[in-house]
Parts: structure tokens; C-alpha cells; sequence
């Protein structure tokens, strides 16, 4: 039986593109703010249909990323781990969430290095898999080995379009992960395949609609709609693939996953 989860997501009340800090972002393009929540609704909604339990944070205006939760922390085992963006636009997103982790009582300590959260640190199995090369700085590894008390794996990200672990890997279950290889440097690319030897492996296309930032409960897989070739794998991997569409979001750089951060107390 998939053991039920508890997420945490804000409502892309303020979410616009009006600054550029990725690449997907064009601060020139049109957005539809209407759509982006209506999107997110409906990815809450699928949530809530599994059996999963999601929190809210309260988005704040000024803060169009905030939407992304998966980059406010890590929290493993009642312990949250903040963050420290590297990019002055997200700064303030970083003790709004500190305080909804310590809110909910959770012990909390705020990193002396760039992290970016769930966006570059996720939990599989025993182990922590950390990206590095674009935001989270590998300095951070250390302290988040040593807060979080569980091994890290470094990975180094190459392609500046996966510019955070989550847009080039998704955890599928404690024993397997789908990922990007040409995302990682080659001797990543190495660790990956001896650690999981039966990774689903992603295809460009469909890591270029964002389909490996997906949520996976151990068997339902939330991912992008468009990722058509990643949901046959995981389908034929004996995982269920729920396709959503949040295409407005990935106008920002963001999927199902950078929209939801995993709460473990």
C-alpha cells in the first residue's frame, strides 16, 4: 500500500515573470497569472485525491516564486534545514518559510551556504542526492550532511536548462530514480548508474517540458502532461504516471515538483 504523504504549496497568488534568474524565464513573454493558479489548483486537487495531505503557506506579494515550495527547505525526520537563495529576488522567500517550519514545530536551522532546498537536495531511500553546479553551492553538502544526519551523494549539473537536481532527476521510490544523463558531469553520470542500475532514463524531449520535476508517492507519479515518452517508461516500470498541466508555471522555470516540498516529520 503507497504510504500517504504530506506536501506543502503556495498559491501562485503573485506569480508573474518580470525578472530573469533561469533560463526558461522571459520577463518579455506574456503570462496569465488566472491560468497559473488555475493550474495549481488542479495539481493541489490530485494531491488531495490520492490521499495525500497538503499544507499551505501564505504566498506574500512581491515574491512571484514563492509558488515554488520545494525550494523553502529540506525537512527530513522533524528537522528542517532553511535555505539562502542565490538570487536577491527570492531572498525574502527563505525566512517566510523558516517561519512556517518553526510554526509547525519543527527544529530549524538556517544553512551559512547557498541551498536552494528540495530543489537540489532530495531524499532517496537512505541517502541524500545533492546537486551542485548552478544554485546549491557544494559547500552546503557538508552542512546539510551533518544537519539532515544522512550520507550525501554530490552531483554535478552541466546543462544551465537544469539548473536545479529536480529539473534533471526524480526520485522514484527509495530503490529508483528517472534522470537525464547529459544533465550531469561524467562522473556523475557514473554514481548514477552504479547506484541505479535500473534508472528510468528521460529522454531530451521530454526533460525539456520539465517532465522529470515530478512527484512520485513510491507509485503514482505526478508529472507534466506533455512528457508523453517519460509516462510510457514509467508506466512499463509498473508506476502509475498522473499527468497535470502546469505549463504556465514552467514559463518560470518550475513543474509539480518545484511546486511541492515534501514534509516528513
Amino acid at each position: 500500500m503507497t504510504a500517504k504523504r504530506r506536501y506543502l504549496m503556495c498559491r501562485p497568488t503573485h506569480f508573474a515573470v518580470t525578472y530573469r534568474i533561469n533560463p526558461w524565464m522571459d520577463p518579455t513573454a506574456p503570462y496569465d497569472n488566472a491560468l497559473a493558479v488555475s493550474q495549481w489548483e488542479n495539481l493541489r486537487k490530485v494531491f488531495l485525491e490520492l490521499g495525500h495531505t497538503v499544507d499551505l503557506i501564505d504566498p506574500l506579494p512581491g515574491l512571484p516564486d514563492m509558488v515554488f515550495a520545494a525550494n523553502g527547505g529540506t525537512i527530513i525526520d522533524g528537522r528542517a534545514l532553511g535555505v539562502q537563495f542565490r538570487d536577491a529576488e527570492r531572498a525574502d522567500e527563505a525566512p517566510a518559510y523558516a517561519d512556517w517550519f518553526r510554526a509547525a514545530g519543527f527544529e530549524v536551522e538556517m544553512p551559512k551556504h547557498t541551498n536552494e532546498g528540495e530543489g537540489d537536495i532530495l531524499l532517496s531511500g537512505d541517502l541524500l542526492l545533492a546537486g551542485t553546479g548552478f544554485r546549491t553551492s557544494h559547500a552546503s553538502h557538508a552542512e546539510t550532511q551533518e544537519f539532515l544526519r544522512r550520507p550525501v551523494i554530490t552531483l554535478q549539473l552541466v546543462d544551465p536548462a537544469y539548473y536545479h537536481l529536480d529539473t534533471a532527476l526524480c526520485v522514484l521510490d527509495e530503490t529508483n530514480i528517472a534522470y537525464l544523463p547529459s544533465a550531469f558531469s561524467p562522473g556523475s553520470q557514473s554514481v548514477l548508474r552504479q547506484l541505479f542500475p535500473n534508472a528510468i532514463i528521460a529522454t531530451p524531449e521530454d526533460a525539456a517540458v520539465l517532465g522529470l520535476n515530478a512527484v512520485s508517492d513510491g507509485r503514482n507519479v505526478v508529472l507534466p502532461v506533455q512528457a508523453v515518452q517519460l509516462a510510457e517508461s514509467l508506466r512499463k516500470g509498473g508506476y502509475h504516471p498522473i499527468g497535470v498541466d502546469v505549463s504556465e508555471l514552467r514559463k518560470a522555470g518550475g513543474g509539480p515538483k518545484c511546486c511541492t516540498l515534501e514534509v516528513r516529520p
